[in-house]
């Protein structure tokens, strides 16, 4: 793609990489064919090759966003399906990211919209405030129904999110150290997080379990917080910086004292702007080198339990249809790992059609753009379903809560059905099921 910025604009290093982005891009169109919103919607300006066009034009033109633009990288889920597909190598993470730095500073938005973004980034990234929030759910619930249409129906689709009963607080999610249960073979810091533990705490919980029966230490660092990825995705690029410094300082520590030999992470969305650290900090002359080295060091669960040698399992007779999260197939390219983990743990695995598009969650999606989402789950939960299998696996809480909302079979992190299988207790969902 021939590019026209004037050499002052290519100062800005922001502008510079997306030059160099954008010029990669050949119009193939390749991209089209596996971009969730393009194959929804059919509209070209939502395909990342349109929204290339539109970046393109804003950033050469050097204009504020306008309402188009907006529009239509609003509707982009970052799932990244582009960049798998893409024969060319277009970097269209960073590209968007960009833009959408660029729409937080140059676009004001709708009051209602500025309104509900604020809430989401007041509150999602904070374990407690998210907690009670959840809890107040329930008195709005009588409601949802007068808020769905209008600037109201991300209210709406918060509701419809919210679990009926939130789980109580895990002993796992308090900072501390975890000691081996057998031969030490490891040590590593495990991330927290900010929704999950909320939401489903008993995915860290066996994490935990299952790393200290294989003989790895586990520690959660005093002062974690949240990776940054859903102000991130929301253009918020000072806001998300301050927590990836925060998490570098914390980590930074660890492998200073003690000693890390991962970062594990078992949310995948967190594991794929983790993993970006040391993009993210690269202008950053106090941090650029320290974040390349937690970048280096951030494994999802099921990566580094690849690395562990484990006993062989016997078939448990239990089907699992594995659901590939968007930000672990597209964002950290692992698609055969937790697969083989299951098969090697006894499961039976299958693939659902179109594995490659997004369930419609996406970090905050499912809430601001509540149509495209509810299609999207819909086409995924069918897809699933028409595999026959007992339960869902997936390596993502984004993708366990949008799922669990529209069918009834049982959906569980991979690293729960891994605990179970190494000698942990059955998973709370699939207590009181025929299986096995």
């Amino acid at each position: 793609m021939q590019t026209n910025f004037t050499p002052s604009q290519l100062l800005d290093p922001a502008v510079a990489e997306s030059e160099q982005i954008l010029r990669k891009c050949v119009h193939c169109g390749f991209c089209t064919a596996t971009c969730p919103t393009y194959v929804t919607l059919g509209n070209e300006l939502d395909s990342p090759r349109g929204r290339i066009y539109l970046i393109k034009d804003m950033l050469e033109n050097g204009r504020p966003a306008d309402a188009e633009v907006v529009t239509h990288i609003d509707r982009c889920l970052s799932c990244l399906a582009c960049v798998t597909t893409c024969p060319s190598g277009v970097d269209y993470m960073h590209l968007v990211d960009h833009a959408r730095a660029h729409i937080e500073k140059t676009y004001k938005r709708p009051l209602m919209n500025r309104l509900t973004r604020a809430i989401l980034a007041a509150v999602l990234p904070y374990p407690g405030r998210f907690r009670l929030a959840l809890n107040l759910a329930r008195l709005g619930r009588p409601f949802a129904g007068l808020m769905r249409g209008g600037a109201l129906k991300p209210f709406a689709a918060m509701l419809a999110l919210a679990p009926r009963r939130v789980p109580a607080a895990s002993a796992f999610a308090t900072p501390g150290s975890y000691l081996p249960e057998a031969e030490r073979r490891g040590r590593v810091a495990i991330l927290s997080g900010c929704a999950q533990p909320v939401l489903d705490p008993g995915i860290n919980a066996a994490a935990i379990r299952l790393l200290t029966r294989l003989g790895v230490e586990v520690v959660l660092p005093e002062g974690e917080v949240c990776c940054g990825s859903l102000v991130h995705h929301m253009g918020r690029a000072e806001q998300a910086l301050a927590s990836a410094r925060a998490n570098v300082d914390v980590w930074t520590r660890e492998i200073d004292g003690q000693g890390l030999d991962a970062i594990i992470i078992t949310a995948s969305g967190c594991g794929t702007t983790i993993k970006d650290y040391g993009h993210m900090l690269r202008l950053d002359p106090a941090y650029a080198a320290k974040a390349v080295r937690v970048s280096a060091l951030a494994k999802d669960i099921t990566e580094y339990l690849a690395t562990l040698e484990l006993p062989a399992h016997m078939p448990k007779g239990i089907t699992v249809a594995y659901h590939s999260a968007c930000s672990m197939q597209h964002g950290q390219r692992i698609t055969l790992a937790p697969k083989q983990l299951l098969k090697a743990a006894g499961f039976t695995v299958r693939d659902p059609a179109e594995g490659h598009l997004c369930c419609g969650s996406a970090g905050t999606y499912n809430i601001m753009q509540p149509e495209i989402s509810a299609a999207l789950k819909a086409r995924k939960v069918k897809n699933i379903e028409a595999t026959k299998a007992d339960i869902i696996a997936t390596g993502n809480i984004g993708c366990i809560t949008q799922i669990a909302t529209g069918t009834g079979m049982p959906i569980l992190h991979t690293v729960e059905l891994l605990d179970w299988a190494y000698g942990g207790a059955v998973p709370e969902k699939l207590t009181g099921l025929p299986l096995g």
